[in-house]
């Protein structure tokens, strides 16, 4: 896989931030790192390219180094979250991402702006997955935490030797853990890749102050406003996964706790940092998720409604008499009558293209009423209509779900086709559906409808 080429976004208060995108446009995944990354020493090593290229199989990928780390603007101090989360929304914006599942991993500045991210953009969040401590420091309600003496000896500690290659098993062991399935020790290339990584990434000073940071950020007021789905994924059940195993099952329950609805995915593996290990039962798992936030998605796309069709009876013939002046101006009369009844009887007006006419209703009687209404307050201007009802489940298509489908839309078209001049055939489904309205039918037989299964018994709507 060729290493994507590095793009910087600008944020609005002026920031560079670099990003880089990947992957099949199918969906996208926005990957937020820990507070250490450089995009392209990343590239450099071959697990994290096993681990893209898995990824972005089936997804288009966007990741990003954060203010003040990598290939982005290094700052004085460190940014707060709010500008941090700017940053995501730039890059979001920079690579012409509207709406995108968010996975944030490592509890330093990974899971945690994910998280708050999540909250806060709802509308530009289709899914969040977490892997990672969303909040570390120790507190009175929080036992099982890091308490600031500890903290300030691991910052003081780990500074000392940042990226020193004398260092490397402890610059790796400190950031991946200390157990072999964690972190090859016995692999040179990769201590030392992993010590020029955080070379690249930040000085010592901004380790500290990254690091000191997010053990002070409490987000815990903010999780119970993520209403989008998501999902904690927690690696557990490889023979050698405890205690490490009991480690990561501990930090995933406290994120299930404070995510409201979150899921909780199990994935063999015993490495807790997400690209180490082989990525197939991690990426499917994720790929999984994904996948049934998309059918459920789907699913709330669609509602039960009563389509009406209108037509203009004779519409070539009446052109041509007329020519376009005149036609487009009497069809413009016609429309706006259209939209008069639909006003009326509470329909929402899909298309009015042409010389007809495609509304949904939430109520069968009133489609039917208004459809009568239709036809008789076209006759003052000289024309008749045909018009059509059917009561199914639709789609939601396009922005706001100002577009309809579906097979109930494709059976409302075929039953206006056949109806007459200034009548109104409506599908048994409707008839049903409207017992006790005072609406009067006559019974109009079986018919086939082109491109619809079975034959279907269509109705008439006497005066």
């Amino acid at each position: 896989m060729d290493i994507p080429k590095t793009r910087w976004a600008t944020t609005a208060d002026g920031a560079s931030i670099a990003y880089q995108e990947f992957g099949r446009d199918d969906q996208t995944l926005v990957v937020i790192h820990p507070w250490a990354s450089h995009l392209e020493v990343y590239w450099e090593q071959p697990r994290f390219v096993r681990f893209m290229r898995r990824l972005s199989r089936n997804l288009r990928v966007v990741h990003m180094d954060k203010r003040g780390m990598g290939m982005s603007d290094r700052i004085v101090g460190t940014p707060d979250v709010s500008l941090l989360m700017d940053d995501v929304r730039a890059v979001m914006d920079a690579s012409g991402t509207e709406r995108a599942a968010i996975l944030g991993w490592g509890g330093t500045g990974g899971a945690p702006l994910a998280a708050l991210f999540a909250a806060t953009y709802p509308e530009r969040t289709t899914a969040l997955i977490l892997d990672g401590q969303l909040f570390e420091r120790w507190t009175p309600d929080h036992s099982q935490g890091v308490t600031d003496e500890q903290e300030d000896e691991w910052d003081r500690e780990f500074a000392a030797i940042w990226g020193d290659d004398d260092h490397a098993v402890e610059c790796a062991q400190g950031c991946f853990g200390d157990r072999r399935d964690d972190c090859p020790v016995d692999d040179l290339t990769f201590l030392r890749w992993w010590t020029k990584m955080m070379r690249y990434s930040a000085t010592p000073t901004s380790m500290v102050a990254f690091s000191r940071m997010w053990h002070e950020t409490d987000i815990r007021p903010a999780l119970s406003s993520i209403h989008v789905p998501t999902a904690v994924i927690c690696k557990v059940g490889a023979p050698l996964a405890a205690p490490d195993g009991e480690d990561q099952r501990q930090w995933a329950e406290f994120n299930l706790r404070h995510v409201p609805g979150a899921r909780f995915v199990e994935v063999p593996g015993a490495a807790h940092v997400i690209w180490i290990e082989e990525p197939e039962p991690y990426v499917s798992a994720l790929e999984a998720f994904l996948r049934s936030v998309e059918d459920e998605e789907a699913e709330l796309e669609r509602m039960l409604a009563t389509v009406l069709f209108t037509d203009v009876v004779g519409s070539t013939d009446r052109a041509s008499e007329l020519g376009d002046h005149q036609w487009t101006e009497l069809l413009g009369r016609h429309n706006a009558v259209v939209r008069a009844m639909l006003a009326r009887y509470r329909g929402t007006e899909v298309s009015n293209a042409g010389d007809g006419c495609l509304a949904t209703f939430d109520g069968p009687a009133r489609a039917v009423k208004c459809a009568q209404a239709i036809c008789e307050a076209v006759k003052p201007l000289g024309l008749e209509v045909r018009a059509g009802c059917h009561t199914g489940e639709i789609e939601l298509l396009g922005e706001g779900g100002a577009d309809v489908g579906g097979i109930a839309v494709h059976i409302g078209a075929r039953v206006a086709a056949l109806a007459g001049p200034s009548e109104v055939l409506v599908s048994s489904t409707v008839k049903d559906l409207v017992a006790g309205s005072g609406l009067v039918f006559e019974d109009r037989g079986m018919h086939e409808l082109k491109g619809v299964p079975d034959a279907w018994h269509l109705y008439a709507v006497t005066h």
